[in-house]
């Protein structure tokens, strides 16, 4: 009997540090298809994290040719805080905090004055966002956030 308590009870803490671990803040976190709200309902797993959606219409989209979606792919992954940025997206280069701006709603920093100077002097947050987020720009500058080990 005892041993039959303690595997229960051993699934139901995994099974609970899974949904911890599992959850996202989605406030203000837009689909990477359509324009609207963002739901934990439809996600997918991207990149060693997951990209959520607001239907299940635009993640049929986004298996269909997650390719078309990568840029606004990283920047969600980065918005919900599943990866975090360790160097700069254009040069590659250590960080300098202050030239940090937001970019769609993320704080991003550069190298340098340059740097930062090309995306702030884009003409709208689109280009921004492509500038900053591309799959190059993300392989440079963007790291998965590592869970902590609580043992």
């Amino acid at each position: 009997m005892m041993k039959k308590l303690f595997t229960c009870f051993a699934v139901m803490l995994v099974a609970g540090a899974t949904v911890i671990a599992g959850d996202v803040d989605l406030e203000g976190v837009k689909c990477v298809v359509a324009d609207k709200p963002a739901t934990e309902g439809k996600s997918a797993d991207y990149e060693g994290g997951k990209v959520y959606f607001c239907c299940g219409g635009c993640a049929g989209k986004f298996a269909a040719n997650t390719e078309k979606f990568t840029t606004k792919a990283n920047h969600q992954l980065v918005a919900t805080k599943q990866f975090e940025q360790k160097k700069c997206p254009l040069s590659g280069g250590d960080l300098n905090p202050e030239t940090a701006i937001k970019v769609a709603g993320v704080k991003v920093a550069f190298c340098c004055n340059n740097c930062k100077g090309k995306v702030e002097g884009t003409e709208d947050e689109a280009e921004q966002v492509s500038l900053v987020f591309s799959k190059k720009a993300f392989a440079k500058a963007f790291t998965k956030v590592e869970e902590e080990d609580e043992g």
